[in-house]
Order: structure tokens, then C-alpha cells, then sequence
């Protein structure tokens, strides 16, 4: 049995096994107990009829989600904290879910190459160019690549769900990683080009989809998982890599 105590009117404190697990606990109309982890921590949101005990052993009964999700929130705060990428020579940028290494070489004659073997990125300028130039470069050769990518993979999912989509575009969206209207057109973000290519064909396989179901219903999320069964971790995955980590351009 899980003990507790109280800091302060709706802050309290429980311990589960090793652990020290802070809580604060709001009262509502709700009818049964919630469990919110935000930026600080984690808050009980629980009926005014329950009892603390109740909620406490509610806790210790979702005690492996709840400190999982306290894990990652932990660490996506520690990455936010990490120093933005520098864009000079033998900086690293995400590529398809690895790292890559910018290669900046000087030269009267601009241009950009991928070495697969080496995952160097060799970007030619010329020795007065700024740094915009050399984001607009990179974003660009990013961009052709994105299109690539999601080009051979969208013919791959829509001959497994039997659909045809009409036309496929790159999107610079800030909240949607894709979208899809009913005569089918698709958009997808570029940025997607960073994360590996489960996460790619995840958000693929959703924007498809929406060809047999244009919504989130049940039927949707089952049209989802009948192509792309390990969804539900693609999604959890996704979510959790924001645009706020990536590269900034």
C-alpha cells in the first residue's frame, strides 16, 4: 500500500517503491479520476467524493504509465535545454532519423552533395556567403529529398489500402505533420525528412487513410492499423519530436 503526505493544499507527495512521486491533486465535477502530466509533473484531477486512499491506489495501479510519461517529459525539457544547432562546419543535422555532418567548403561555384558513405553533407559556397545562404541551401536539398522520399513511399500505401490519391505536395505547417481533403489531395511536411522512415510512413499511411474515412473515428484508427500496424507507437513517437527540437532555418 502506497503512503503519502501533504506539502501545501493540493500538492502532496506518495511514495511508490524506490520512488518519491509529486503530485497535485484538483478537485472537480469529474466522475472518475484523471492523470495529466504537464510541464510540472504530474496532476491528479479526482471527483470530490474520492478519497485520497482511493486516488493513491489509483496512482500506484497506473504507477508504470505515470512514471514512463514523467521520463519523457524529463528528457524533451533536458533536449529543448540543449544549445541550438550552429551552422558552420562539422555541425550535425537529423537526416531520416541519424545524424548527418555539414560539410562547408569554399568555392566560387555553389552546390550540395550527400555522401551516403561517409553521411557527410557537402555544401559549396563562396567565401562571402552568410548564413541564411547556407540554411536556404540545406532546407532546399532537404526539401528535394522529402519529396523524393514521400513520392516512393505514398504509391506504396495507397496500393496496399486499394485507394488512388490525385496529387502530393511538401507543407511547411507549424501544427500539422500532414493533411488530405476529399478529392485527394495530400500534403505532407518536409520536416518530416528528419525522422526515421517508420515515423514517415506512419503519418503516410494516415493521410491515406482519410481516402476511405475522412475523420478520426474508430473505423479510421482501424483502417490505419490494417496497413500500419504498429501505429500507435509511430504516433507516440512522433508526438513526442517536436518541430521545437529540430533545426531551426
Amino acid at each position: 500500500m502506497p503512503t503519502s503526505q501533504a506539502s501545501s493544499a493540493n500538492k502532496r507527495r506518495l511514495q511508490i517503491r524506490e520512488h518519491i512521486l509529486e503530485y497535485r491533486l484538483q478537485r472537480s465535477k469529474r466522475r472518475s479520476i484523471g492523470f495529466l502530466i504537464d510541464d510540472d509533473g504530474l496532476r491528479i484531477i479526482a471527483p470530490r467524493w474520492v478519497t485520497i486512499a482511493e486516488i493513491e491506489n489509483a496512482i500506484h495501479d497506473k504507477q508504470r504509465w505515470i512514471l514512463s510519461k514523467l521520463n519523457e517529459r524529463r528528457e524533451r525539457s533536458a533536449r529543448r535545454l540543449q544549445p541550438q544547432m550552429q551552422w558552420i562546419d562539422g555541425a550535425t543535422l537529423p537526416y531520416l532519423g541519424g545524424d548527418i555532418t555539414l560539410r562547408v567548403i569554399t568555392a566560387q561555384a555553389a552546390g550540395i552533395a550527400f555522401n551516403p558513405a561517409t553521411r557527410e553533407l557537402a555544401v559549396s559556397l563562396p567565401p562571402d556567403a552568410t548564413e541564411q545562404q547556407l540554411k536556404d541551401r540545406v532546407q532546399g536539398w532537404l526539401q528535394l529529398e522529402a519529396k523524393r522520399v514521400f513520392g516512393e513511399r505514398l504509391p506504396v500505401y495507397a496500393e496496399k489500402l486499394g485507394v488512388s490519391y490525385r496529387s502530393f505536395a511538401l507543407s511547411s505547417a507549424t501544427t500539422q505533420w500532414g493533411s488530405c481533403t476529399a478529392d485527394g489531395k495530400i500534403r505532407l511536411n518536409w520536416r518530416l525528412i528528419h525522422f526515421a522512415l517508420p515515423l514517415i510512413d506512419y503519418v503516410v499511411a494516415h493521410e491515406l487513410s482519410h481516402l476511405r474515412e475522412m475523420n478520426h473515428s474508430p473505423r479510421f484508427w482501424a483502417t490505419v492499423q490494417s496497413i500500419f500496424p504498429e501505429f500507435e507507437a509511430a504516433k507516440r513517437a512522433l508526438r513526442d519530436s517536436g518541430t521545437d527540437l529540430l533545426p531551426a532555418f
